[in-house]
């Protein structure tokens, strides 16, 4: 198992932009599809966007399409996610996520919890 670790996350304000990164501590996950998701204060986990193991197909929730952008740089062993036009509804603890074996979108979109690799989360606050 990977650990992943994500960073970039801190409190802005409605309509600002923050990225987020995930990097893999010790290992690489090159050649499989990874995520992001978020989980709100009583909330359950949701979907938020996914990528191949390429990085030439994406998949968006629908809270995320047209505002967020999901990219990955395997050379450097990176995730990344954009997010503009922040809205309060965002605030939530963001995680990333990396497949254990599968390498396409649909790999991670419903995934069992326990097919995929976790990282430990980083906080959006969006203030209104």
């Amino acid at each position: 198992q990977v650990p992943l670790v994500e960073s970039g996350g801190g409190l802005v304000q409605a309509g600002g932009s923050l990225r987020l990164s995930c990097g893999a501590s010790g290992g690489t996950f090159s050649t499989v599809a990874m995520g992001w998701f978020r989980q709100a204060p009583g909330k359950e986990r949701e979907f938020v966007a996914a990528i191949n193991w390429s990085g030439y197909s994406t998949y968006y929730g629908d809270s995320a399409k047209g505002r967020f952008t999901i990219s990955r740089d395997n050379a450097k062993n990176m995730m990344y996610l954009q997010m503009n036009n922040l809205k309060p509804e965002d605030t939530a603890v963001y995680t990333c996520a990396a497949h254990r074996s599968g390498a396409d979108t649909g790999s991670i979109v419903g995934a069992p919890p326990g097919n995929l690799n976790w990282g430990l989360g980083t906080q959006v606050t969006v203030s209104s």
